[in-house]
């Protein structure tokens, strides 16, 4: 099982601050992502943020970066400073 975290603004959107996904097999973020958009219909709108930050075990990674069982992913909207 996997774990996957919303934040802030993502976490209203999709309505939940988490869920567990069973994957047959390793999967990298960008295909995790197909799978969520699927899982989260109108929900997972915020996954075509290109400006979208995720963690993988609270390490920030691109969409490329594998995802294992037992694995952690969080998912935060853009940040900005001020």
């Amino acid at each position: 099982m996997i774990k996957i975290f919303f934040f802030a603004s993502i976490r209203e959107q999709v309505g939940c601050p988490s869920l567990e996904l069973g994957l047959p097999k390793a999967v990298t973020i960008c295909e995790l992502m197909a799978v969520l958009s699927t899982e989260l219909a109108e929900r997972g709108g915020f996954l075509t943020d290109p400006r979208l930050l995720i963690a993988v075990n609270q390490q920030m990674v691109g969409l490329d970066a594998p995802v294992s069982d037992g694995d952690e992913v969080a998912f935060f909207p853009p940040v900005t400073g001020g």
